[in-house]
């Protein structure tokens, strides 16, 4: 037995201590541990940087921050039924998508232009000599999981960074993921409060809710368009396979298609099918918001946001806010996504949703 002992390895016996040593270390307890009846449940992940959601058993979506995203997104989301409406690019391309707009990733809070800075264009494929023009969203902590059979909870807190790594703004947000049947939804509410200087979110088009869709979900590109954003960087959006594209958004105005971008609206449905499976993924604005009814920054080629701030840029000069927070003030935006498969939503289903969440206080 003693020959056999010999025979082990210093690293396999280090190996084995060390794993041993671990066994007997505490451990932090799980914050929202899922009960055999809890439908919702929130599983953080610290190494990963994430925090994963799913329903039943299924993933819907993930809270992510990791060190190549500039800002904390909700990626990727997903129907009932598991099909992704987001847009994998660039973090896990999929054939067929579209590789423009690198900070285009999943769902996403932030504003092009916030005390001259841009926290909307940031990414990993801005230039070092650039980056001085760019503010981060750095996420803080987890503060709050809740888990249920009708709804999960989750509450974050994040610092707006200015390029030294002072802090500009804190963000406080709750999002509570909800959804029966074929419905998957999720309301983000964001408090912004200033720190030690006012802030200037100076009217620009790149903001502010915003999801990047699956190419199946984008409008049928009829020709290569060039978008510039607020600094004058052009990016080229090529013409593409049209096959089984087939979005369109409809506004609470009457508006559809290309038409809605540039215009104000109580919510946006984009309809469309991914596959065999129609689909309608709804924003809604609240009342309580500030520029309500918010602008929308919806572009056929897959970018699909709810701009309230951006009011000069969007109404073409014919009005302006220049929204300002003074040292130590907050403002409080509300949204909700809803994501629905099997069917596209009419009009009278979405109005009824909106007045549901506009009569939430």
């Amino acid at each position: 037995m003693l020959k056999n002992i010999k025979r082990v390895s210093w690293s396999t016996l280090t190996l084995a201590v060390v794993c041993l040593a671990m066994s007997f270390v505490p451990k932090e307890p799980k914050q929202g541990k899922p009960s055999k009846t809890q439908r919702f449940t929130i599983t953080e992940n610290k190494a990963g940087k994430r925090v994963d959601i799913t329903v039943d058993g299924k993933p819907f979506t993930s809270y992510i921050y990791p060190n190549e995203l500039m800002k904390p997104v909700l990626y990727p989301l997903r129907t009932a039924k598991g099909t992704l409406v987001t847009r994998g690019w660039p973090m896990d391309p999929r054939p067929g998508e579209r590789v423009d707009h690198p900070h285009h990733v999943g769902m996403w809070f932030n504003y092009g232009d916030v005390n001259g800075l841009d926290f909307w264009n940031n990414s990993t494929a801005i230039p070092a000599e650039k980056k001085k023009d760019f503010g981060t969203i750095k996420h803080r902590a987890v503060t709050k999981m809740t888990n249920g059979n009708d709804k999960a909870e989750l509450v974050v807190t994040a610092d707006w960074q200015k390029p030294d790594g002072t802090n500009l703004l804190l963000e406080e947000t709750r999002f509570i993921f909800n959804g029966q049947g074929n419905d998957r939804t999720i309301e983000r509410i964001t408090k912004l409060t200033a720190l030690k200087e006012e802030v200037l979110f100076k009217d620009n088009k790149e903001g502010m809710l915003g999801i990047r869709l699956a190419r199946e979900l984008e409008h049928p590109s009829n020709k290569p368009e060039v978008f510039t954003d607020a600094s004058g960087v052009a990016t080229a959006v090529p013409k593409l396979n049209n096959e089984g594209v087939t979005g369109k958004y409809i506004s609470s105005e009457g508006k559809t298609g290309d038409d809605v971008w540039g215009t104000r609206g109580k919510w946006v449905n984009l309809v469309g099918t991914i596959g065999q499976e129609p689909v309608s993924l709804v924003i809604l604005d609240n009342p309580q918001n500030v520029g309500y009814p918010t602008y929308w920054h919806a572009r056929g080629y897959g970018l699909y946001a709810a701009n309230p701030l951006g009011q000069k840029a969007m109404s073409n000069g014919k009005e302006e806010l220049n929204y300002k927070l003074a040292p130590g003030k907050s403002v409080t935006f509300r949204h909700k996504v809803i994501i629905h498969s099997g069917s596209n939503l009419t009009n009278e289903q979405v109005n009824a949703e909106f007045q549901k969440f506009s009569a939430v206080k």
